[in-house]
């Protein structure tokens, strides 16, 4: 971010999966829930092209296969619905040790709804689910979301008990039910495949952000809620949000970062420290404190989105309550300079 040649609202908006469609939630059978445009069917008999995958972070290679079921389903004048998965189904086979969370099942669904599709199922994945075989999951589930004409899926698409089934089986199951398929490559930046696993690991690393956003196609963002913290910032001159993340969130790697903190309807330029400040205590990971540049008010308690927009500096410790408060207050003035100094208006009429 070298000037302030963007448009933050459009930023963050952009970031946060906000704008598109007006899509509402509603329950669906066997537990799964429904983010659908107003007037569009889903269900048996209703012609549709389905776009399906985990869509973990919702990157640029996934943004590029729903443009295609988008273009695909315009053509053929019918409803393209994206088919997801709540929870992702790592969290049913890793627990623990699942991947870090890009982005949380509604905010992913969001994400997609965002692209510009008319509807967006997120089946319930459980140990029934996962135990269909392959021709099953076809026949049972995906064939009643709707009457698919088209399916469109990664060419590493894996589905069924035991991750057996494959994109040569969808297309052998498609051509005995009726409807075509389209097997992606995996969209490359930089020589690689782009991949959430790709985007976990950039993220990690000190300077990783940019590269990160890069594959995003948007800007990484969590969600967390504000807790009291040791008011240091507020004894600088500015307020601090000092932010707790849920314990599987993709954070970002420790250090300060320049981005935006959305309350409600508004957003904030902030600077923003990843992990507990190594001055005052041991380094913590789910944690951050955000300098709100503009922002009055009280936030405890409230869910917040923390915008990660540009890499700053490292986190390290300092040798004074001054030297601290200088370094921070260049922070501060980089933001200002470059991401704004006041609120953000983020809600638009859709």
């Amino acid at each position: 971010m070298d000037d302030r040649r963007f448009d933050a609202q459009s930023l963050v908006r952009g970031s946060l999966g906000m704008g598109g469609k007006a899509l509402t939630w509603t329950d669906g059978p066997h537990g799964a829930r429904l983010l659908l445009a107003p007037g569009v069917q889903v269900g048996d008999g209703v012609p549709a092209v389905l776009a399906i995958g985990a869509f973990d972070g919702f990157h640029v290679g996934h943004r590029a296969l729903m443009d295609a079921a988008l273009a695909d389903a315009r053509s053929r004048g019918v409803a393209c619905l994206a088919v997801s998965f709540d929870p992702d189904p790592d969290e049913l086979f890793l627990g623990d040790e699942a991947p870090r969370q890009l982005l949380s099942c509604d905010d992913r669904a969001h994400m997609i709804a965002a692209a510009g599709v008319d509807g967006v199922i997120l089946l319930h994945f459980d140990r029934a689910l996962a135990s269909l075989e392959p021709e099953e999951f076809v026949s049972r589930v995906l064939c009643h979301v709707a009457s698919p004409v088209s399916m469109h899926v990664g060419s590493n698409f894996h589905f069924g008990a035991r991750g057996k089934g494959n994109c040569a089986l969808l297309s052998a199951c498609g051509a005995d039910l009726g409807f075509e398929v389209t097997a992606h490559d995996l969209v490359r930046r930089g020589g690689l495949p782009v991949s959430s696993t790709r985007v976990r690991a950039v993220l990690a690393q000190p300077a990783g952000l940019a590269e990160a956003n890069e594959l995003l196609g948007r800007c990484h963002f969590l969600r967390g809620t504000v807790e009291h913290g040791r008011g240091q910032g507020t004894s600088f001159g500015f307020p601090t949000a000092n932010v707790r993340f849920p314990g599987r969130s993709c954070m970002p790697a420790q250090g300060v970062y320049g981005g935006y903190v959305t309350i409600g309807n508004s957003a904030w330029p902030a600077a923003i420290n990843v992990g507990a400040p190594p001055t005052f205590s041991g380094p913590d990971e789910l944690f951050c404190e955000a300098n709100l540049i503009g922002f009055t008010g009280d936030v405890y308690g409230a869910e917040v989105a923390v915008t990660f927009v540009q890499w700053l500096r490292a986190s390290r410790p300092f040798s004074s309550t001054e030297e601290l408060e200088r370094v921070v207050l260049g922070n501060i003035d980089w933001v200002r300079t470059n991401l704004g100094d006041g609120r953000v208006e983020v809600a638009l009429d859709n």
